[in-house]
């Protein structure tokens, strides 16, 4: 199964831009805020893995 990191760039209402660390040149993705952990916020680093995202400490 696909594992990626990512990077919250920003927040837009019910819409995060995420950004993969392994590939900083692709455009960001656009991901509903109901998907991701609600304590989200701009920095804060996931893990998607298994159709789910979490937080990386």
């Amino acid at each position: 199964m696909n594992r990626f990191e990512y990077v919250v760039v920003s927040i837009d209402g019910d819409y995060a831009h995420l950004q993969r660390t392994d590939q900083p040149s692709h455009e960001l993705k656009l991901v509903a805020r109901a998907l991701l952990p609600p304590e989200i916020m701009e920095g804060t680093k996931l893990l998607y893995e298994w159709m789910q995202y979490t937080i990386i400490e």
